[in-house]
């Protein structure tokens, strides 16, 4: 089979390689992929930031998809071939104290699929059958390849904000994750305003409004008169941030109300503030971190009753075959959520 890999340490050095189609263990179902998302961190990968120095390299990336199961181990007996799974890619230890107590989100020990082992940028993938997930019926291919982005929001919104139906919340940054979480605030009864800068103008903020969401450029727009009208001067009971940039943090301490909520879903790196503000005003600060089991099954639901619109949201004009010209429009900001057919890597 022929695999996406990152092969060098370096920008770009994506390669098309041809590998062998992986034997599942006694524990593990092979998955033939169907369809895969292109995420902010496989554009960390493509870029090389530091954080994915730990790489050994090469290794074929790629961890939002979907796929049918085609062969399974003889241990394996939640799954059966023929069923349709997603994965959840953070693989756990089992054993350590985060995985003890319901953590395993967060356990020291955990492997990313795509990251610290082959992913789904392939023909074949072969996954422990306790990472699966079945994808229901009412759930379409290429929508279940972006549950795993969904899971992550709706852990931030549902289980690790505050949003209640009439809050009023902002969400800074319109990438796939900013998206997704507006929408999914916004099927809890939320009124919803997605931010962002000059270069999201093109694409991913006429997205959003797409989606039914006012949209605010914070390089152009006056975001204290917009905040006086649209909060009546209160500010927003909850602000996600989104960015992954240094900026979107104090940004967000801006457009808080007072005893609101601010929650952390990109990762921003380094950053400097005054924090004496948050205390005074008693801003809830609350980081938030990939998904579990529940995460998953809410977003799925989400996806079935079409609570989180994903035909609108997903891009589906790029190839693996000539996956360099997604990952750079991806970087540009001119497109949102790629979604690959990855059956072009069994052809």
């Amino acid at each position: 089979m022929r695999g996406l890999a990152k092969t060098s340490r370096s920008a770009g050095s994506m390669e098309l390689v041809d590998v062998e189609t992986p034997e599942p263990a006694a524990d593990e179902a092979l998955i033939e992929v169907e369809y895969a998302g292109l995420c902010g961190s496989d554009a960390g990968i493509y870029a090389f930031k530091s954080s994915f120095e730990r790489m050994e390299l090469p290794t074929i990336i790629g961890h939002e998809y979907t796929g049918r199961i085609v062969e399974v181990g003889d241990e394996v007996s939640k799954f059966s071939v023929g069923d349709r799974v997603v994965e959840r890619p953070i693989r756990s230890c089992g054993d350590c104290y985060q995985c003890e107590v319901g953590q395993a989100n967060v356990c020291p020990n955990k492997e990313i699929t795509g990251v610290d082992h082959d992913g789904a940028y392939a023909g074949y993938i072969a996954v422990p059958e306790d990472d699966l997930h079945a994808v229901p019926d009412d759930v379409e291919p290429r929508h279940a390849a972006l549950v795993e982005p969904t899971a992550i929001t709706t852990r931030a919104v549902i289980r690790n904000s505050r949003v209640k139906p009439g809050d009023r919340v902002f969400v800074a940054g319109p990438g796939p994750m900013g998206i997704l979480a507006a929408q999914v605030a916004n099927a809890q009864g939320a009124d919803v305003v997605v931010a962002g800068v000059g270069r999201d103008t093109a694409y991913r903020l006429p997205l959003a409004e797409e989606l039914g969401f006012e949209t605010l450029n914070v390089e152009a727009d006056d975001l204290e008169a917009y905040r006086e009208e649209l909060t009546d001067g209160v500010g927003y009971d909850v602000v996600f941030d989104t960015t992954g940039h240094p900026s979107g943090l104090t940004m967000a301490v801006d457009e808080v109300r007072k005893g609101g909520q601010i929650v952390l879903v990109g990762q921003t790196g380094e950053t400097t503030m005054e924090f004496t503000p948050l205390v005074r005003s008693e801003i809830d600060l609350q980081c938030t971190y990939s998904a579990m089991y529940e995460d998953f099954e809410r977003a799925l639901r989400l996806i079935g009753s079409g609570d989180v619109d994903h035909a609108t949201f997903l891009d589906d004009r790029f190839s693996l075959l000539e996956a360099d010209e997604a990952f750079e429009t991806f970087l540009e900001g001119d497109t949102c959520k790629p979604v690959f057919d990855v059956s072009v890597l069994r052809d």
